[in-house]
């Protein structure tokens, strides 16, 4: 399989995402960067064990994958084609949630959410790989911090514990469809782990 390159447009990638996403996680202290360089470097520890190969563009494309729906929409997109490409602009496009130009001025959650999942089934295993690699850093970081504050981490997000964890199973549901993966499979054990540990906020 062919050995996988960062050039300097990575590093150019890193600078591009670092002078965006200036925001902390939600609810947290955490730079924002955290996640996007999570994410890429979920995708490259994916090297060798998928069945395609891992390029630069995907790892460019997971340092961006929330540049179109947080910080700019179609004009985004269009700045991140210019400096990084069609392919990337492609999978970024597959990735994103919305186009709307003003983050603040996104549809309703649950539109967003049913759209992209209807998009995601169509989408190659590029988009596929990153887009589980984005919700295993997700996941993770929610139990993590349900172990230290439980029912409170809900409250982050815009929709509680059952649209949350419905949502990753719908999620589930698609990725191994495509075919499973080393990300896939872990992301079903942290979500498994997630609704056993908040079980009790059902009762």
């Amino acid at each position: 399989m062919e050995q996988l390159y960062l050039s300097g447009r990575f590093t150019n990638a890193v600078n591009y995402a670092r002078h965006l996403h200036i925001e902390q996680r939600k609810g947290t202290h955490i730079p924002y960067m955290a996640h996007l360089l999570g994410v890429a470097a979920l995708v490259m520890g994916e090297t060798g064990h998928v069945n395609f190969a891992v390029t630069e563009d995907m790892i460019i494309a997971a340092l961006l994958h929330d540049a179109v729906e947080d910080h700019g929409g179609k004009t985004r997109l269009q700045d991140i084609e210019h400096n990084f490409g069609a392919d990337v602009a492609r999978m970024v496009e597959g990735l994103s949630d919305t186009l709307a130009a003003d983050a603040s001025h996104k549809e309703p959650w649950e539109e967003r959410k049913k759209k992209y999942l209807e998009r995601l089934r169509k989408e190659p295993a590029d988009v596929q790989l990153i887009s589980a690699a984005d919700k295993l850093y997700n996941a993770r970081s929610i139990l993590d911090d349900y172990r230290e504050i439980k029912e409170e981490v809900w409250k982050r997000f815009k929709r509680g514990r059952d649209q949350q964890l419905g949502y990753f199973d719908a999620l589930l549901e698609i990725f191994k469809t495509s075919g499973t993966n080393r990300i896939v499979e872990e992301l079903e054990r942290v979500v498994a782990e997630l609704k056993q540990i908040s079980a009790h906020e059902k009762r």
